[in-house]
């Protein structure tokens, strides 16, 4: 037989793409734990990076299915016990990635957008290998170290300041410099050092390390400094956090003044020009990947002027001037020794396949995506062959592929390989946990569990999520504690985990008394309650774990409405217009299917309004205030309806809240525009609109995508249209391009 050639990706339905979420937000979870927590990484660079790569490029292109447990907006991992905590006072952020070529010409063309350049104006970049070790901050004071710490979950690291000190590399005082100056880096260890401490290691009878970042990693993360002295860690300076005044005017500046400081910065580094100057980078590094001495697994473009970059910003999670352009990656072959089913919080029924341990790219996999019941059976979502038709069945020899897709997954099959007697694999009709009807709707690619809370699977995840670290962060009840504790009946709802003192603190049974717990660790996770019983509202609303609503999601909720009091009641109030929209949505689809393309706009417009007749003003404005948060939308808004409405979400909802105290988030930093509501509309002549809800965001302005009574000021670009009638009907404040220009200026 042919090799068999990997097939093309295949494009998810909505349905599918969330079953795929569901998958990678479980797999990146982990992978955090075992990189940052335990220094044990189970999967290499390329392959964590590729998962949440995919888990971005599924939540960019379904932005509504975004999991209210994606971790594809934080990063690292909380500090380990035993090291202080260093609260950053500027984030650590990670970098968004490329894998191909095209994506970097998107890179440098989304930033000509952003700044309204054309595509032949002159752009610098710098460019830089990307070192496989373990991110620093090392603060100066007066020249003076003070303080160093690891990257953490980005927001607190832990606090290495003494092992730092032992790092021969790492200056403990400088001239010259600012009196504040916080260095970023990275802390590595060559391949030569690297093989001497595995000799030591081994002579000693001691165990190896399983590859120079294991080997970085570990020895920085020492409790004693002795030991991290005895090491031969190295340390290459490239960025930087808290200043107190600027180092230059451009990163290769700045790089070349933190040298001459006397900090080490990686000679390999380059000015480029324009998307040409990155790619011949790439290339010449990668030519010469193995001459290095030590490991990389990419290099970085960071636009070369600072002001660009400050114009640029940041998203979420990773600048927007910065990318990672990483190499690529590999293939090998397996036997697939089971399809596992798992069952999400959504009910999704999703695919993994259990593998033969096989070695890519020097990392053992075990594990895989299937995507959906359509990839299994060799069929895309629109019923077209994939892999040629080939089936994938228990017993298969596989081919898992690692690249910009799913990594990794199974690609491909062997029939020539397949054991006698397999069988196409029998996709359960219904749900492996609590024996529902799993139907697969019309045009779905996903089996969805119809128990809803009777389901454990569900009702389970649900408590995990709802403890996990971006919503409630409750120490000492991670999953496996919940998980037990739900199959024992000890918690059943989020407000469950607020009564559990009074139930099983001194009253039998007793936590204290269960298998894996003791009246320390008891005490200590009730102390870790009552600490929650005070939470922000943006982490409240993320962990109810309502549909589509994230954290970012949760984040604009909570800026926009202040108060529990008054996001519920401006729920409540716009649920009768949420079902007239959903009526509107169905009026149309149904014009769409039998209305002629002579006369369908029309049609169509009709269908709307007849849907909206009638309608409050009060549910009409306080639904068209919600779906005009920037970022929210109508599927959001609908998923929070629903879950609103529903009387048993609902009622758990109001039995956790009658026991909190609920804060208002904290707003965006201080600025002329605080707490103020914008809107632009229109078009801008001299900033992009990007740019320009950029620069409001930093002057502490919420940008809204709708104009409402709560508006504060509406900014009118050329072709205004219907926001700035609204607003003058409303009478709310507006400026033109230039009065807004003004406001940047005196800000």
């Amino acid at each position: 037989m042919s090799e068999p050639t990997v097939p093309p990706p295949v494009e998810p339905t909505a349905e599918a793409a969330e079953a795929e979420i569901a998958e990678l937000t479980a797999r990146i979870e982990e992978a955090n734990a075992a990189y940052h927590g335990r220094d044990a990484p189970e999967l290499t660079d390329a392959d964590y990076d590729a998962l949440r790569r995919r888990l971005r490029a599924l939540e960019e292109r379904f932005p509504d299915l975004r999991r209210p447990d994606s971790p594809s907006e934080r990063v690292g991992a909380p500090p380990a016990e035993g090291f202080g905590k260093v609260r950053h006072e500027v984030r650590m952020l990670s970098l968004a990635n490329a894998l191909a070529a095209e994506e970097v010409g998107e890179f440098d063309a989304r930033i000509r957008r952003f700044l309204g350049v054309g595509p032949d104006a002159p752009l610098a970049y710098t460019a830089e290998p990307k070192i496989d070790g373990l991110s620093l901050s090392i603060r100066y004071e007066g020249g003076r170290l003070v303080e160093a710490a690891t990257r953490g979950d980005g927001a607190v690291g832990e606090d290495v300041t003494a092992n730092v000190r032992t790092l021969a590399e790492v200056p403990v005082a400088i001239d010259g410099a600012p009196q504040v100056l916080e260095v970023r880096g990275e802390a590595y260890m060559s391949y030569d050092d690297f093989a001497a401490l595995n000799a030591r290691q081994e002579a000693a009878g001691l165990k190896p390390f399983a590859n120079p970042r294991n080997a970085a990693a570990g020895s920085l993360r020492q409790l004693d400094p002795a030991v991290t002295a005895a090491r031969p860690l190295r340390f290459f300076a490239y960025a930087w956090g808290a200043l107190s005044e600027p180092l230059a005017e451009t990163q290769w500046g700045a790089l070349e003044r933190l040298e001459a400081l006397g900090l080490p910065i990686n000679r390999e580094s380059a000015r480029v020009e324009a998307l040409a100057g990155l790619l011949d980078y790439h290339a010449a590094i990668e030519a010469r990947r193995g001459e290095l001495g030590y490991d990389i697994d990419g290099v970085v473009y960071k636009v070369d002027e600072l002001a660009l970059q400050a114009r640029l910003g940041f998203r979420s999670s990773t600048p927007r001037w910065a990318i990672a352009h990483k190499f690529a990656a590999q293939t090998a072959w397996t036997r697939l020794n089971a399809i596992d089913i798992r069952v999400g919080r959504t009910g999704a029924l999703t695919p993994t396949a259990r593998l033969e341990p096989v070695t890519v790219g020097g990392v053992v996999v075990q594990n895989a995506t299937l995507h959906n019941e359509d990839y299994i059976a060799g069929r895309a979502a629109d019923g077209t062959p994939i892999r040629e038709g080939r089936d994938i069945r228990v017993g298969d020899r596989v081919q898992l592929y690692r690249a910009g897709d799913v990594i990794p997954k199974v690609s491909d099959v062997d029939p020539t390989a397949r054991p006698d007697g397999a069988r196409p694999f029998a996709y359960p009709e219904t749900c492996p946990e609590c024996g529902s009807p799993a139907p697969r709707e019309p045009g779905d690619a996903v089996r969805r569990c119809t128990g809803g809370l009777i389901c454990p699977a569900q009702a389970a995840e649900k408590l995990i999520h709802f403890v996990s670290r971006g919503a409630f962060d409750i120490e000492g009840l991670g999953e496996k504690q919940v998980e037990a504790l739900f199959a024992d009946g000890w918690i059943r709802e989020p407000a469950d985990i607020f009564t559990l003192q009074a139930r099983h603190g001194g009253t039998e049974p007793r936590l204290a008394d269960r298998e894996g717990w003791g009246e320390i660790s008891a005490a200590n996770l009730f102390r870790a309650v009552e600490a929650r019983r005070t939470i922000p509202l943006d982490r409240l609303l993320f962990g109810l774990g309502i549909r589509h609503v994230g954290s970012s999601g949760g984040r604009l909720l909570a800026r926009h409405y202040g108060t529990w009091e008054a996001f519920a009641a401006a729920v409540d109030a716009a649920r009768p217009a949420a079902e007239r929209h959903r009526a509107a949505e169905e009026a149309e689809r149904a014009e769409r299917m039998a209305a002629a393309e002579e006369g369908r706009r029309a049609a169509l417009k009709a269908a709307r309004d007849a849907a909206w007749e009638g309608a409050e003003p009060d549910a009409r404005a306080a639904w068209d205030e919600l779906v005009g948060i920037d970022g929210i939308g109508t599927v959001v808004a609908l998923a929070i309806s629903d879950a609103f409405a529903a009387p048993q979400e609902r009622a758990s909802v109001d039995r956790l809240v009658a026991g909190l105290t609920i804060e208002p988030v904290e707003g965006p930093a201080a600025g002329a525009l605080s707490g103020k509501t914008v809107v632009f509309t229109g078009s801008l002549g001299r900033m992009t609109r990007a740019e320009a809800k950029a620069r409001a965001e930093a002057l502490g302005a919420r940008v809204s995508g709708s104009v409402s009574a709560r508006t504060d000021l509406v900014v009118l670009g050329e072709a205004a249209g219907s926001k700035g009638k609204r607003a003058i009907e409303l009478g709310v404040a507006t400026v033109d391009e230039d009065g807004w220009l003004a406001i940047l200026d005196g800000a």
